[in-house]
């Protein structure tokens, strides 16, 4: 049947994907496939079938999902079609047939002035010290929320030195399950001077607890993403206009502007490698020590440009304060 295929393409994931990831596939499988073709034989699948299913998915807005279940639908079919138990692909065919995948792009500011001035606005809100301290870190480092809202003292090395950095391990990147469990993939990066400042606060803040930035209700936890991005969606006259994964579009959009303007075009790759985007063809351990000192460079100049008449990090905190929250 259907489902026993599905089941055993999942069973041949688990080593190669994250538990958190196999979850999510399993759910999906589970929820919208398996009640119409989990008891069909895998003979008795037709794409017209397939394709009523996925556009019942796409008419609850979920058109993205419905691409994924179609892929996930072929790879079990090639999976039983390489053991001899089928010999067609139904969904193979259909992949036109649906709604095009709208592109996801996160709202973020791209000219600096607009930049600094969110900030300020949302730095004068009243808000939790260490969730103002994260969105702070987020904008000085163009780093993903989740190993920002998971940063731990440890982590952050050199901050007496004149070459501090973030040392973010491999298990918190978006890696796959054998990369994260390599130290090798530990991602690198480079700190201004503002940077260290605000770690340094944000280190005294927290000991003893585990995260630089905890829970307030549940000091074992970091904060949760929507403590984040639920107050930048409150900053006046920026409502809808920037959320924080919008830091590293931010950043890529004005460092590569400014490199262009001043005749490095050759920074592209550079700022890619600081996103920790990996370019194709090219050794990845090596792209997460690579042009440290040109990425130092540009870490400062982002710093100094976005941070311009800004307040300090202990001003930030001693800012208006929500109230502790009782339970």
């Amino acid at each position: 049947s259907f489902e026993e295929a599905a089941r055993r393409w999942l069973a041949l994931q688990e080593d190669s994907w994250r538990p958190k990831h196999c979850a999510e596939v399993t759910r999906r499988i589970e929820d919208n496939l398996l009640p119409s073709l989990g008891p069909l034989a895998l003979d008795d699948i037709k794409p017209k079938h397939l394709l009523d299913i996925l556009r019942q998915v796409q008419e609850r807005g979920a058109i993205e999902v419905a691409h994924r279940l179609r892929g996930y639908t072929s790879n079990i079919f090639e999976m039983a079609i390489a053991e001899g138990e089928v010999e067609i692909d139904p969904a193979a065919s259909i992949a036109k047939a649906l709604k095009p995948k709208q592109s996801r792009k996160y709202p973020a500011l791209v000219e600096i002035e607009r930049c600094r001035e969110f900030l300020q606005r949302f730095e004068a809100l009243p808000a939790y010290p260490q969730v103002k301290l994260a969105s702070r870190l987020m904008a000085l480092t163009a780093a993903r929320s989740g190993p920002v809202r998971m940063a731990q003292d440890h982590e952050f090395e050199g901050l007496d030195t004149d070459q501090p950095i973030w040392r973010i391990p491999a298990a918190k990147m978006k890696l796959s399950k054998a990369e994260a469990q390599s130290e090798q993939n530990d991602f690198v990066i480079p700190l201004a001077t503002q940077t260290v400042e605000l770690v340094r606060l944000a280190i005294e803040r927290t000991w003893p607890r585990p995260y630089l930035f905890s829970s307030i209700r549940y000091s074992h936890r970091p904060i949760t993403d929507m403590a984040i991005s639920k107050p930048y969606g409150q900053v006046p006259g920026f409502e809808g206009r920037h959320v924080p994964h919008g830091w590293r579009s931010s950043f890529s959009s004005i460092m590569n502007q400014i490199a262009a303007d001043e005749g490095r075009q050759g920074e592209r790759e550079i700022i890619d490698l600081m996103l920790a985007h990996r370019p194709a063809g090219v050794e990845a351990t090596y792209n997460r020590a690579a042009y440290m000192p040109q990425r130092r460079r540009i870490a400062q100049a982002w710093a100094d440009l976005l941070l311009q008449d800004q307040i300090s990090p202990q001003e930030l905190v001693e800012g208006p304060r929500k109230r502790q929250p009782t339970r």
